[in-house]
């Protein structure tokens, strides 16, 4: 399958920026949004009431913003709950303040959705930025996902700053985050996106993680990691069928084995690289740019 990128009709894409005490890295991930050159771009700021020079910096920008405010909130995902009730976007995003997207990141998400009317939720090639915002890790496979390998415990880490989908999704999954989760809030939205389409990847660099010092995940990875295992097993609970209780069972017989050491090198090995490589029928195309014909295609490997 085969679209030309030189015929598009632009859909509007929402990116909500959630901020809270990072003036340091702001003005980055600000204009990393808002220099993209997109036609047909909504920003939306939204700030837990910052003290540090955070508003500063959304006054010096806010003519280019669709809205913004500077308010307590919850924590970022009370914060993105608030910056999409206000969005009118058919394609959905957010850049944290801490992070960034990759030039030319929105145009091949808006060229992609235009393109794939089958596509609900995208995410790129994942990146990992260092503290001052240099590119310094990229996989060297585009990782693909589906739910399967999701809820058995492959290719979990679904990269926010990358990931975008259509507002249809976001609707038919609940049309919020659970802001009760102070972390984890994206990682439950990705598993009720997945009751309901599949994932696809693009060979593209969308957005990048920046890693600093402040990082949730870096500084909460055991609770991060039980609040995962909750949501799975909550999530596998909803699975009337004989592939929820596999699923449940794999989940409980790994955790045995993780205990073991003389055989948890071997199990994490073979079955972690089994599950990345297996295929399935909710397993997605890849979408990858064609240089010779300029045209985004589907590939089923």
């Amino acid at each position: 399958m085969m679209t030309n990128v030189q015929k598009i009709n632009w859909p509007r894409i929402t990116v909500v920026t959630p901020v809270y005490n990072h003036a340091r890295y702001l003005e980055s991930a600000i204009l990393s949004v808002v220099t993209q050159g997109y036609p047909n771009l909504e920003h939306i700021v939204i700030d837990g009431g910052s003290t540090d020079g955070t508003l500063d910096i959304i006054k010096k920008y806010e003519s280019r913003f669709y809205r913004w405010v500077s308010e307590p909130d919850g924590g970022i995902f009370d914060a993105m709950n608030k910056g999409f009730s206000w969005s009118t976007g058919e394609i959905m995003g957010y850049v944290g303040g801490t992070d960034l997207l990759h030039a030319g990141a929105l145009r091949t998400v808006g060229s992609i959705f235009s393109a794939f009317p089958e596509v609900e939720w995208l995410t790129g090639h994942p990146t990992g930025l260092s503290e001052d915002g240099m590119t310094v890790t990229v996989p060297a496979k585009v990782p693909r996902w589906s739910r399967t390998r999701f809820l058995m415990g492959a290719n979990q880490h679904i990269q926010a700053e990358s990931t975008f989908w259509r507002r249809s999704l976001w609707q038919r999954a609940g049309g919020n985050y659970d802001f009760s989760l102070k972390s984890g809030g994206d990682f439950e939205l990705w598993a009720r996106f997945f009751r309901h389409a599949r994932l696809y990847s693009a060979c593209a660099l969308i957005g990048g993680y920046r890693d600093h010092s402040d990082a949730d995940g870096k500084r909460n990875q055991k609770r991060i990691k039980q609040i995962h295992d909750n949501v799975i097993e909550q999530e596998c609970k909803r699975i009337v069928s004989a592939h929820g209780w596999l699923i449940s069972i794999f989940r409980a017989f790994g955790k045995i084995i993780l205990k073991i050491p003389k055989i948890r090198g071997v199990w994490l090995f073979f079955v972690r690289k089994a599950l990345y490589e297996m295929p399935g029928p909710d397993l997605a195309p890849l979408i990858a740019y064609d240089y010779n014909s300029g045209n985004w295609q589907m590939k089923s490997k």
